[in-house]
């Protein structure tokens, strides 16, 4: 009985200190979880700051584009179309029997 008791013994030592190892284990999770929150509240928050302000520059600067160059080019575009279908209807209402082929 002496036997089976040490072995009782000895199993409740092998679970107290796996139990305790894996509590030490449970802590540094913490801390590392506690490590990496902190990296992404003082890292990748300033680039995500950074970003987004990029992304305001690529807006201002496509608005800007759009507004001084797209714009004219466009009322441009339409203005000759729209000269060139005049003068369409024009020719063919002066010189009914001409036909531009």
């Amino acid at each position: 009985m002496a036997t089976s008791a040490a072995i009782r013994d000895l199993a409740i030592i092998l679970v107290a200190m796996a139990s305790l190892f894996m509590y030490v284990l449970l802590g540094i999770l913490i801390w590392q979880v506690w490590r990496l929150t902190r990296l992404v509240q003082t890292e990748i928050q300033p680039v995500i700051e950074d970003a987004q302000e990029t992304l305001n520059t690529m807006r201002a600067t496509t608005e800007f584009l759009s507004q001084n160059m797209v714009d004219p080019v466009v009322k441009a575009g339409s203005q000759a179309v729209a000269t060139q279908r005049t003068m369409q209807v024009l020719w063919s209402e002066l010189w009914p029997g001409t036909r531009k082929r």
